[in-house]
């Protein structure tokens, strides 16, 4: 398509019938820069004979030229259905009138639908602060031109409308721009739009970079050295050894239960009891406690005083087990001595009952059977 003075197209602007305020804005804009507007006023009608005959025939092709001309540029700025309708008018005044009678309302209910569009149009996250804010301003171009030609040459009304073109554009923003919002709206004297875009689109590009760059970090490097099954194996036992060295340990090595420790286990002592093995069975070194951390030797030298529950255990053998009694008139270090030995024999060995009621070498008091 030519450019030029005979370029068949007017303004990107398509009339669609619900943006005739706008359409109509561009349009007569478009009409008086080409010095035709008078063609579509009135202003300028068609010529008559009374002038010269030679006259005559110049002015009336001038006139039929700017007229068709006007036709098409109005025909290929709208519809294709609505310029359908244009067909049967002769002059571009015919035409420009069908059409304002046609989508011209009321100037209140022209306002309340681009005050109501203005309300329900916000930033979405697929959509930039450039698009939106060319989207804000068409609405907001729609709506100053049904303002009256006094009110554009207002200027408080002008700075008013400025004022509140600034917060529907903040409100209409997304959350992302909620700190760079408070602190605008903070600032004395407020800024004009353009300045307030100017800041958010550099605003909106430092995002894009940081989101980017948190990103790249989150990717995984190709460097990275890739765990192996056994090495994932030894976490996850790792793991659980750490949470079970929380958990109690005064668990039953016969029956596995809590609460008691094996010399003290029901179910064992009623298995020995039927069995007739000692009374305690086995019990597992690790449930003995070093006498000398307990007790005392009375007399001349040091004092241990060992003390278990109710009996006290001697080494057995599972061939022959039998109980050894423990007699006043055994010597404290003959006692110590076995015991030491029980202590460092690679099994353990159970230890039979002897309950004795004598003082000194006598074994009394407290359980000894924990770790």
């Amino acid at each position: 398509m030519a450019e030029g003075e005979d370029s068949l197209q007017s303004i990107s602007v398509r009339l669609d019938g619900t943006n005739y305020t706008y359409w109509s804005f561009g349009m007569k804009n478009f009409l008086k820069g080409k010095k035709m507007w008078k063609y579509v006023s009135g202003a300028a009608t068609i010529p008559t004979k009374s002038v010269d005959g030679e006259k005559f025939d110049e002015l009336l092709d001038v006139w039929d030229t700017n007229n068709s001309k006007i036709i098409t540029w109005i025909n290929n700025s709208v519809e294709h259905r609505i310029g359908m309708q244009l067909a049967k008018y002769d002059t571009a005044k015919q035409v420009w009138d069908y059409l304002q009678k046609l989508y011209v309302r009321s100037n209140f209910a022209v306002q309340y639908q681009l005050e109501a569009d203005i309300r329900a149009l916000v930033q979405t996250e697929d959509m930039g602060i450039e698009e939106f804010y060319n989207k804000m301003t068409m609405l907001w171009d729609q709506l100053a031109a049904t303002e009256s030609a006094e009110l554009r040459a207002f200027a408080p009304y002008i700075a008013r409308r400025e004022e509140q073109r600034l917060v529907q554009f903040l409100m209409a923003l997304r959350s992302e721009f909620e700190l760079m919002r408070g602190s605008i709206l903070h600032r004395t004297p407020l800024p004009s739009v353009d300045s307030v875009v100017h800041e958010l689109l550099a605003e909106e590009t430092r995002l894009k970079t940081h989101t980017s760059k948190a990103a790249h970090a989150s990717t995984p490097s190709v460097f990275a050295v890739p765990q192996s099954a056994d090495s994932s194996a030894m976490a996850v036992r790792t793991q659980r050894f750490s949470q079970n060295r929380h958990m109690t340990t005064q668990e039953c090595a016969y029956c596995k239960e809590q609460g008691h420790w094996k010399n003290q286990c029901p179910k064992l002592l009623e298995r020995n009891r039927q069995t007739g093995q000692p009374r305690g069975g086995r019990a597992p070194q690790s449930q003995y406690r070093s006498g000398s951390r307990r007790g005392h030797f009375s007399g001349g030298g040091p004092h241990y005083n060992f003390r278990p529950t109710t009996t006290t255990f001697v080494p057995y053998s599972d061939q022959s087990p039998k109980e050894e009694h423990v007699s006043p008139e055994t010597s404290l270090a003959d006692q110590f001595q076995k015991f030491l030995a029980a202590q460092t024999t690679p099994q353990s060995h159970a230890m039979s009952a002897s309950s004795s009621g004598a003082s000194g070498s006598e074994i009394q008091g407290e359980d000894w059977d924990r770790p």
